[in-house]
This record gives structure tokens, sequence and C-alpha cells, in this order.
């Protein structure tokens, strides 16, 4: 029984024996802090809270279609699949550090026909006293016999003792990329959180640009009933009434874009939620939705990208490769596995649970690498730099992350003023119109001036929408790009183990 033990001591005794690099993370390739100057906000330095899109997004309506997005956006249930995938494999991977145990019953019945042998004395007799004698076998035609055979076996088959640690790594590697599978099904969430804003603002901005077209087209009617008026009174010229003609003609196609693009921006949102909206929810304009977007902290250490879900998928597929690392190398030594039968045999159903039915069988094998053509040494290359890959890719993560909250802490430090100004500049636009248009009512000035006037109104309001709407989007973007949403990082099971069968893994560190 002390040498039955024996091997599980030895290999409990080596449990720790790894040949996996000691994973350290690599220093972001960033600066400490975001670019500061006329073109950035200059903010106290404190860590960012945790938000919820709740925060940011405080239209009810908008929330009310993030929250249908959530229960029936497609990509979202494509990245829950691919993480139970991901967990499958994971425990599929971190049983093989475990004894397989099998048990096995038989019985069987065998028959055949078994003839009868004797053995014949036979004597013959001549003349002049002579004789003989002789022994011969005869086959009979025998009877037809039955053997019954019964057992019952529990065993263990070809379990590897990982004495060097090559199954371990393996385990390891497989709950890194479960996590980082993990951390992409919530880069997932975020990304549609902010697609879904933005389209709900795009859809706000191309209505309320419809109804500025709209509007256009009513003020070029009366323009062109005025001028016409004129016309049939001789005070004006037929130019007159064809300039009047041309505002009117581009509005009513602007008015039939507009509705093109309306319907075109809610089959995308559609799209997004992965359901019908219905048309309470639809927003009338860009300046109901324009007060209800608030402010995300933006002045910090840019330290904070590190919890981006796209970069935390980054690293855990770093560590992954860092643990194949461990396994490649471990394949240049001995692998061990061990083999044990314990089972019942009997000829007899009642005797099969008698202590003389009982048996054992324990073996091991052992395999050693002697020459493999390469094969190992070109395994443990690729490995690393499958690393070296995975190493270079989160640095590149990190710097377009670094790169992309820069751009949006740009847009975002000047937005406002462009906002104030638009909305000075559609004021001064509409009373200038509305000048030009009384001193052409009372004769003073040529229509030209009421034409232009109201060609820089239009304009203006037009690109007071388009402001207003990259303010809207600017939020949002900052939304995306800094990441850390709070339902997202309360999300079930992050950077969590999934329970396996069996005993623990060897603890992971993790970011």
């Amino acid at each position: 029984m002390r040498k039955a033990a024996f091997p599980l001591l030895l290999s409990a005794a080596l449990a720790g024996c790894s040949f996996e690099p000691h994973y350290q993370r690599p220093a972001p390739p960033i600066p400490q802090g975001w670019p500061a100057g006329d073109s950035y906000l200059r903010r106290s330095e404190a860590a960012l809270p945790s938000v919820s899109y709740r925060d940011i997004f405080r239209d009810p309506k908008l929330q009310a279609i993030i929250e249908e997005a959530l229960a029936n956006n497609r990509d979202l249930r494509i990245a829950a699949a691919n993480t139970a995938s991901a967990v499958a494999q994971y425990h599929i991977q971190h049983a093989q550090l475990f004894p397989q145990v099998g048990a096995e019953a038989n019985a069987g019945v065998t028959g055949a026909h078994a003839p009868t042998t004797s053995i014949v004395n036979t004597g013959t007799g001549g003349t002049g006293g002579t004789g003989g004698s002789g022994l011969a076998i005869v086959n009979g035609p025998g009877g037809f016999s039955t053997t019954r055979n019964y057992s019952v076996d529990v065993g263990v088959t070809s379990w590897e003792l990982d004495l060097f640690g090559r199954v371990r790594s393996l385990s390891h590697s497989a709950l890194d990329q479960y996590f980082a599978t993990e951390a992409a099904a919530r880069a997932t969430r975020l990304t549609m959180v902010g697609q879904i804003a933005t389209a709900y603002f795009q859809l706000a901005a191309d209505n309320s640009l419809l109804k500025v077209a709209q509007d256009t087209v009513a003020n070029a009617e009366r323009a062109v009933t005025l001028t016409n008026a004129r016309l049939t009174g001789g005070v004006s010229s037929r130019i007159d009434l064809r300039e009047a003609q041309t505002i009117l003609d581009q509005a009513k196609s602007d008015v039939a874009s507009q509705t093109t693009l309306v319907a075109q921006d809610r089959n995308a949102l559609q799209l997004l939620v992965g359901a019908p909206i219905a048309d309470d929810l639809i927003p009338a304009s860009i300046e109901s939705v324009d007060g209800q977007v608030s402010e995300l902290p933006a002045g910090l250490s840019s330290t904070i990208l590190l919890r981006r879900p796209d970069v935390v998928q980054a690293e855990y597929q770093l560590r992954a490769a860092n643990a194949r690392i461990g396994a490649a190398r471990a394949a240049f030594f001995p692998t061990i596995s061990l083999t044990g039968l314990l089972g019942l045999a009997s000829n007899t159903l009642a005797g099969l649970f008698t202590g003389n039915a009982f048996n054992f069988h324990a073996g091991g094998s052992a395999s050693v690498p002697i020459f493999d053509g390469g094969a190992n040494r070109g395994n443990l290359a690729f490995a690393r730099a499958q690393q070296q890959l995975f190493l270079a890719q989160y640095e590149q993560v990190i710097q377009t992350a670094f790169r992309e909250v820069s751009d949006a802490l740009a847009r975002r430090g000047t937005i406002e003023a462009e906002v104030a100004a638009q909305d000075d500049l559609v004021a001064h636009s509409r009373d200038a119109y509305n000048l030009s248009e009384e001193r052409y009512r009372i004769g003073i000035d040529e229509f030209l001036n009421t034409l232009v006037a109201q060609r820089t109104l239009y304009t203006s309001e037009q690109s007071l929408i388009r402001t207003r709407l990259a303010r809207a989007t600017n939020l949002a973007d900052l939304y995306r790009t800094l990441g850390g949403d709070a339902l997202i990082e309360a999300g079930a099971g992050q950077n969590q183990a999934p329970t396996p069968i069996g005993p623990a893994p060897a603890a992971v560190s993790r970011p």
C-alpha cells in the first residue's frame, strides 16, 4: 500500500514545479497625463468614479432604448455565446489536472460444442502364432457447453503526473483566454451603448434639420408670394421672383433628403437595438436632448485606460501567451503517466462479490523526448514569438486608447465655444433676415439682400444643429473611450474564475 501511494506523494511534492515565466505587467507606453493646451480642458487631477450610462445619458427615452438593446442586441448574444464557449474550454483543460476515474460492469455467456474423446485398445491375430495390439483415439459426437463470466472494474486510465507544470500552464492559459473573452464581451457592450447614443443623437439632429428645412420652405413660399404680388403690381422684377423660387426649390429638396435620412437613422437605431422602436421613444429634435447628456470627468491619470475592456482583453491574451511558454518548455522533459484498475471477476454471479473474485492492476509509463526533429524547439520558439506578438498588440491597444481619449478631450475643450458662437450667428442671422425682409417689403432694399440674408440664416441654423450634434456625440465618445461603466464592472463573473469540477487551480494574479 505504501508503494502504491509513493507516486501520489511525489506528484504532490512537485506540484509547485513550473516552467511558466513570471508575468509582469508591461509599463504603459503612454504619458502619465493627458495633453494640455488651448484645445484641452484643464481639470483637477482626480480618480475617475465609476459611472453607468444612466449617469451620462439622462434622457429617459434614450435609457429605455439602451435597456431594450441590452436584452435584444445580437452582438451581445454572440459575445455571451463566445464567453460560454471559453468557460467550457477552460473546464475541459482544467479537468486534465485530475485522474479520470471510470467504472465498468460486464456479463457474458459463451457457448460451444465439445466432442467426447476416448482411447480404444485394438489388437489383431494371424497365422503362425503371431499377433499384435494397438491404441486408437476416437472422437465421439460429444455435447454443448456454456461458460459464464461476470466482472466489475473501477480504474484510472493514463493519468499524467504534471511534474513539470505542462498541464497547469495550459490550464492557466485557458483561464486567461476565458477572461479575455469575457472582457471582449464587456467591450462589445460598452461600444454598443456608445453607438446607440450616437445613433440616437444623429436621429435627433436629422429631425431638427428636417424641421429647419420645412420652416425654410414655409418662409420661401411667403417670399415667393410677396415677390409675385410685387411683380404683378409692377414694383418688382421677374429676377426677384426667380431668386425667391431658388430658395424654395432648395428647401424642398432638403426636406425630401432629410426625410430619407430620418428613416435611415431609425433603421440603423433599430438594428442596434435588435427590435422595433416605439414611436414615443423617437427624439423630436437635437434641442430636446441637448441638455440630457451630463459631463464625464476627464482630468485624470492616463493609467485609467488599463481598465478599459479592450485593454483588459489584450492583457489577458498576453497572459495566456505567457502561460503557453511554460507548457512548451515542459515538453522537453519526461512525461509520466499512471494507470490503475481494481475489479471483481467470477464465472458465477453469486461468487462475484466474494474475496476470491478480487483482482487489481497498477502500472506506469514514462516517455522521454530524445529526437523529435526540432519539433519541441519549434513549439517553444512559436510560443515566445506569440508572447511578443501579444505584447506588441497590448501596447498598441493602450496607445490607440490614449489617442482616442486625447482626441475626444481636444474636441471637448473647444466645443462649448463653438456652440456659443453658432448660437450668436443664428440670432444675428435671423435678425438680419427679418430686417432685410421688412426693408424689401417697404421698398427700401432690393430682394437680393433678403435672399442673401435668408440663405445665411438657413445655413447658420444647419451649422448650429450639427455643432450641437458634435457636442452630444463628443460626450458619448468620452463615455466609450474612457470605459469603466459601473454596470459593466459589476457584471457577474468579471475577473473571477468559473467554478471548475475538482480542486481549484493554482492562484493566478490578476490585473
